[in-house]
């Protein structure tokens, strides 16, 4: 079966298929031409040019970050007359290679091969889809083809930030944290007590003395359900990939019992610094402290109100005097 087809309503679409010899018997019969070319479209190739055009093949590309990879561009060999164009497609679209000249801070780091790019240092800020462009003049008119390549960088992780603390008490529930932001893919976490590493399943290694942890390699916490003093030392996190690993430095944790004899002596001394101060006032009111200062006061009102009683007395007497 032979099938040219163009979106140009003006030109007739050609099918040699059993049963019509020529054009214009598929178009007397309508029903049939529908069958057709749902059935041959859905027979064609991916690349099928339609109008000088070709479908875009997705491609992946994994590189490990600071090393280099090529972007490759499936086309024929470079011709005079055919014209290059790579951009970087995203929310924005960016020109990686044009007018015959490499742009931005790819040119310090990159290099054409035939259609290709090779970039010499990989970063991870380079992920992303890259769409190339050729067109060349043909019978029909200008051809373009499009191959686009989805680049995958691989990050080693960072030095992880681990949280550990300083300190805790026998039968609390403590949780240590460790996390990395960089790695690519994202890490996975492994927990070191002194210098050994602790197993993801503490029940089944015998080199651990206390299985109450709950280790979680995905999110990087080690939890103690109730952390004893056996669990005190140093402890690191190690964040690893496929491309690395690196770990934080040990930090150290002191587990102690609660000090119940030191809370009970605590409370007597309290208790006894209030009978104290208790007695002290029971001794100050019976030595009439308290009474003293109140009969004081009791006597300078008196004597106010005596003085104010004499002055009033002079006052009537002195009245009197006049009016006689």
């Amino acid at each position: 079966m032979t099938v040219f087809v163009d979106t140009n309503l003006d030109h007739l679409a050609e099918v040699v298929f059993s049963g019509f010899s020529t054009v214009k018997q598929l178009i007397l019969t309508p029903f049939y031409t529908v069958e057709i070319v749902v059935e041959v479209l859905s027979c064609l190739p991916k690349d099928y040019k339609a109008d000088g055009f070709s479908a875009p093949k997705d491609q992946v590309v994994t590189a490990i970050e600071y090393q280099e990879v090529i972007l490759a561009c499936k086309y024929p060999k470079k011709t005079l007359s055919s014209r290059l164009e790579w951009k970087k497609v995203g929310q924005s679209v960016s020109f990686v290679y044009y007018q015959q000249a490499l742009q931005g801070d790819f040119k310090d780091r990159a290099e054409m091969i035939d259609f290709s790019i090779r970039i010499k240092n990989v970063t991870r800020n380079d992920a992303g889809q890259y769409r190339c462009e050729v067109s060349a003049p043909s019978e029909q008119g200008q051809n373009l083809e499009e191959d686009t390549v989805t680049l995958e960088v691989l990050v080693a992780p960072a030095v992880p930030s681990c949280e550990v603390p300083n300190s805790a008490l026998s039968g609390t529930v403590v949780e240590l944290r460790c996390q990395d932001k960089e790695g690519n893919p994202a890490p996975e976490y492994i927990w070191f007590k002194d210098g050994v590493r602790l197993l993801e399943n503490p029940k089944l290694g015998s080199q651990t003395t206390n299985s109450s942890y709950t280790m979680n390699t995905k999110s990087g916490t080690l939890q103690f359900n109730t952390v004893s003093k056996l669990d005190s030392g140093e402890y690191s996190c190690e964040a690893r990939n496929s491309v690395g690993y690196s770990r934080c430095r040990g930090k150290r944790m002191q587990v102690d019992d609660l000090n119940i004899s030191g809370i009970i002596a605590a409370v007597v001394i309290v208790a006894l610094v209030i009978s104290i101060c208790g007695l002290g006032v029971c001794y100050a009111q019976r030595r009439g402290y308290f009474s003293k200062e109140t009969t004081y006061q009791k006597n300078s009102c008196a004597s106010e109100a005596t003085t104010m009683s004499e002055n009033v007395s002079t006052f009537n007497v002195c009245l009197w005097n006049r009016s006689v």
